[in-house]
């Protein structure tokens, strides 16, 4: 220590000393050249990034999740008030026998409604929502479900859905908010699922069955005479696949009378008939855009002053002139009583149709114009000789023709017909008929935006049953606005239940 003590101070050492003896504000001076001659070093930047492989554990119950006034819970409510007894007597686990617990049919229902609300058709699709959506997981409550359960409860209880919508009509007619003044009735075409490339002719079908059937044949006679080839799993999916295609080219050519009957009432050749192989019951239609494409008529009719449907139906027919009178004895055994009037557009009412329904309604329906005759000598230019008498007897044939009026009763015309006729006549039936526009278009329209676009499902029953779900879903919605006291689940107030409309 003394000898380092004994040691001379550096240049460094001397400065630093002097430095303690300055006065404050020269020390200043020289700490701020010091600083700005030294280089600023900048560390890495601080930032909060995610850790998602951490685990957390988060205290939280499916009550919490929702509002008390979200839609999920007004459909809960709604299906928690429904008689679904006749969906519980199917299920086989039962007491102590064995077997796995069943997804509680209302869970299902509540699934189906919210989904169709949304605009999801797909049992896919809500399966996967179920585990990822709060309100669907509100929904299952814990409870999981797969897509196979879905679909088979869809396609599995069309006529469960049509006795739940009669039992829902006659609820909201005894409380006045269907008044069957007035329906409006009209069809709105539906693609099926199935190809334009599907339909065949009956000798393209009849050669398709044998080999279809030869294939069943072949694939059975594999797995007798090498069981070993191929895992009882693949055999059997392919003896499946086998059979399945063969049973709808049967469905196609059991079809072929009824298409071949068809084109004969209609002057068309019969030979072109041609049925689907992918969909036997799916007929080809001229659709909205002019277009022909394989689909399914579908049969809306609902009352003008609520927008609540009250009748529902699937056809195959590509034209509405023959779904008049079943819609209308429909509607009559759902609710015991026939509208005041019905309202159509210029498609339905043929004339054994108006006669049908003559004592039942009155109908409103646009009358065609009486087609004028076509004058063989307009088309010969050269055919008279030019003079002012076959000049004027060309121009007084329309003029005669546009005086006979389409409201005028015609020869044949029955007295339902006539009084048809007359009835369009007036400014009043016009202003009535206007309601039809109002009613059965906003109602096809809000089909089309909540997913009635293309059928998911294969077969006129199970069609049925899509368009009888829409129409519980839009009834369902409807009443959200219109009688919410059929509603008025336990964890939303009366007055919030009006407000989700």
């Amino acid at each position: 220590m003394f000898w380092q003590a004994c040691q001379p101070m550096s240049k460094a050492d001397v400065e630093g000393a002097q430095a303690l003896f300055v006065e404050p504000e020269q020390a200043r001076q020289v700490h701020s050249e010091q600083c700005a001659v030294r280089p600023k070093v900048r560390g890495p930047a601080r930032l909060a990034s995610p850790e998602r492989s951490q685990v957390e554990l988060i205290a939280m119950d499916l009550e919490s999740v929702l509002p008390s006034d979200h839609q999920a819970r007004l459909v809960w409510g709604y299906v928690e008030r429904q008689e679904l007894s006749s969906l519980e007597d199917d299920i086989k686990a039962r007491g102590s026998t064995p077997g796995r617990r069943a997804i509680d049919p209302r869970i299902l229902f509540a699934l189906w409604l919210y989904a169709t609300l949304q605009g999801v058709g797909s049992g896919r699709e809500i399966a996967r929502l179920s585990r990822a959506h709060d309100a669907y997981r509100w929904i299952c409550g814990g409870v999981g479900v797969n897509y196979h359960a879905l679909n088979d409860f869809r396609s599995g209880n069309a006529k469960w859905f049509d006795e739940l919508l009669s039992d829902n009509v006659a609820a909201l007619a005894a409380i006045g908010v269907i008044t069957l003044q007035r329906v409006a009735h009209d069809g709105v075409r539906v693609r099926a699922s199935a190809g334009a490339s599907s339909f065949k002719r009956r000798e393209r079908l009849g050669k398709q069955l044998k080999l279809a059937r030869q294939l069943v044949q072949t694939l059975k006679q594999q797995g007798v005479d090498d069981p070993g080839a191929a895992s009882r799993r693949e055999q059997a999916a392919r003896e499946h696949a086998a059979t399945q295609r063969q049973q709808r080219i049967e469905a196609a050519l059991a079809r072929l009378p009824e298409i071949e009957e068809a084109k004969r009432r209609n002057g068309a050749k019969v030979h072109d008939a041609r049925a689907s192989t992918t969909d036997a019951q799916a007929s080809v239609m001229k659709m909205g855009d002019g277009g022909y494409r394989p689909a399914y008529n579908v049969q809306y009719a609902s009352d003008c002053a609520s927008q609540m449907m009250v009748g529902v139906e699937v056809s195959t027919a590509g034209t509405d002139m023959a779904q008049l009178a079943p819609m209308v004895e429909q509607v009559e055994q759902r609710l015991g009583r026939t509208p005041e009037q019905w309202l159509v557009d210029g498609g339905y009412p043929a004339h054994e149709q108006i006669d049908a329904v003559q004592h039942k309604t009155e109908l409103y329906a646009p009358v065609p114009k009486p087609r004028q005759a076509k004058d063989k000598s307009a088309k010969d230019k050269g055919g008279d000789d030019g003079g002012s008498n076959g000049g004027g007897a060309q121009a007084a044939a329309p003029q005669a023709i546009s005086a006979l009026s389409e409201f005028e009763p015609k020869p044949g015309d029955s007295a339902a017909v006539a009084q048809w006729r007359q009835r369009m006549a007036s400014a009043e039936a016009r202003a009535i008929y206007k309601d039809r526009a109002a009613t059965a278009e906003c109602v096809n329209a809000q089909m089309r935006n909540h997913g009635l676009q293309r059928m998911p499902m294969r077969g006129l029953i199970k069609a049925r049953a899509t368009a009888l779900l829409h129409a519980l879903a839009h009834n369902l919605r409807r009443m959200m606005t219109l009688a919410p006291q059929l509603l008025r689940p336990a964890t939303a107030p009366l007055g919030s239940i009006a407000s989700l409309a």
